[in-house]
């Protein structure tokens, strides 16, 4: 898998990703410590009300990234959003209203709407190779997935010698980072969008969602992101409450539950590229989806279960589950998304992914939180296993069977050297090869 970091720009772009995430869990624990100064008790609702504004910050602005990406060179985006980003981390230290936090917030979490889909879709131009492109995906999700373990113990370790307002210098040196890494990078350049791609800014802003909504594997990749939100949201909000209050076991706990999650996912990834090559993508993320809602299953028993030693290592296996399989589903997702997407498209594309998947966050997130406090965990689990259940049975229906036979086909109005004819052969009206063809339009095949 490491191989892959012998190609110069991902080494480059990969690193820049590893640092800006460390910053980015360092700025997470300094924001909690800053929260509970400035609030109190209160500190909760002021996280929860942020954690809200990063939601609609995402939700809104991956979309005009996608309208603008064409108008501004790639380079210029991603080191702009770094840039504006570190410039937010080093303002929130000398933050003393709880408004302030929300303002740098939304601008903090807009910098990143316009960072990630960007990078999103520079990976694939960078490495054309499907084998490489899948190894990197992986690589990606165990950054997320390390990041994850190893940022609150470095800040644990950072906060037994300085206070936490240290720690956000820490991140905008993880931004400045990441910026001068871009920087350094020879980013493939990319593909001119052709003249009929043009129309007003509404209709490039909603472009990446309508290809969604016009093809059928990204459909079904519309109702996986919904699966995968109901399962990292029951982790995400409910593990402190399974585990101080279900169980009564201690506060380091809560962190090896989530790193269970954590584990579980990583393994995934890491096995994910040797199996990618000889199951489709579809076999993977729908079984992957099925088996949630197998999950939310044996965390109904766990939950249901009045007491018993049992219910600890119950959990844990549970969490690793839970790990395991939203990475099934979510590792491969760029792979698809670059199928589907013709190249002048990715950026559209994956802006449409990042917006539309937490916008199903935005919905299982509050309402993980909402039915564990008022009605109790059990409601919780009932219903956001009703949602992956639902969710993953759509998936199967809108996603073909027959995907994709490898069928040989001709393409007349691609230029010399697009990324789709790489070990295409030439012909004197264009070229011709054969692969998976997707299903539906996907602005290369007409379906």
């Amino acid at each position: 898998m490491l191989s892959v970091l012998c190609n110069r720009t991902y080494r480059h772009l990969f690193t820049a990703q590893i640092i800006a995430l460390v910053g980015t869990g360092l700025a997470t624990v300094a924001l909690g410590l800053l929260a509970y100064d400035l609030a109190g008790a209160d500190a909760g609702s002021v996280l929860g009300t942020a954690l809200a504004i990063k939601m609609v910050a995402y939700v809104a602005i991956a979309p005009a990234v996608g309208a603008v990406a064409d108008r501004l060179p790639r380079r210029v985006l991603m080191v702009g959003a770094d840039l504006t980003r570190a410039g937010v981390a080093l303002t929130l230290p000398f933050v003393h209203q709880v408004w302030q936090v929300y303002v740098l917030i939304f601008v903090l979490q807009a910098a990143s709407a316009a960072f990630t889909p960007t990078f999103q879709a520079v990976v694939p131009d960078a490495l054309p190779a499907e084998r490489d492109y899948t190894q990197a995906l992986s690589l990606s999700r165990l950054a997320y997935d390390l990041e994850s373990l190893f940022s609150p113990a470095l800040a644990a370790a950072l906060l037994s010698l300085i206070t936490y307002n240290w720690l956000f210098i820490g991140t905008v040196f993880g931004f400045l980072g990441s910026a001068a890494l871009v920087v350094s990078a020879v980013l493939p350049k990319p593909v001119a969008a052709s003249a009929t791609r043009g129309g007003t800014v509404y209709a490039k802003a909603t472009r990446g969602a309508r290809l969604f909504f016009a093809t059928p594997q990204l459909r079904a990749l519309l109702a996986l992101n919904l699966a995968v939100a109901a399962a990292s949201a029951m982790v995400t909000v409910n593990s402190v409450v399974y585990v101080r209050d279900q169980l009564a076991r201690s506060v380091t706990d809560v962190s090896l539950a989530l790193g269970a999650y954590g584990a579980g996912s990583m393994i995934v990834a890491l096995l994910l590229p040797r199996l990618l090559d000889r199951v489709t993508d579809r076999t993977v993320m729908l079984r992957g989806a099925m088996v949630l809602t197998v999950v939310f299953a044996a965390l109904g028993t766990i939950t249901f279960a009045g007491s018993g030693a049992w219910r600890w290592p119950a959990l844990l296996v549970t969490w690793a589950a839970f790990g395991a399989t939203c990475s099934m589903v979510l590792t491969p997702t760029g792979r698809l998304i670059r199928r589907a997407a013709p190249p002048e498209e990715r950026t559209s594309a994956f802006a449409a992914q990042f917006s539309l998947s937490h916008s199903c966050w935005l919905l299982t997130y509050p309402l993980a939180g909402w039915l564990g406090a008022v009605t109790g965990l059990q409601s919780a689990v009932v219903a956001l296993g009703a949602i992956a259940l639902a969710a993953s049975m759509l998936a199967v229906r809108l996603w073909p069977s027959r995907e994709g036979m490898s069928l040989e086909h001709e393409h007349t109005d691609l230029p010399d050297g697009h990324p789709h004819l790489v070990g295409a052969s030439r012909i004197p009206a264009g070229w011709r090869h054969s692969h998976d063809r997707p299903v539906g339009v996907d602005g290369l095949h007409a379906g």
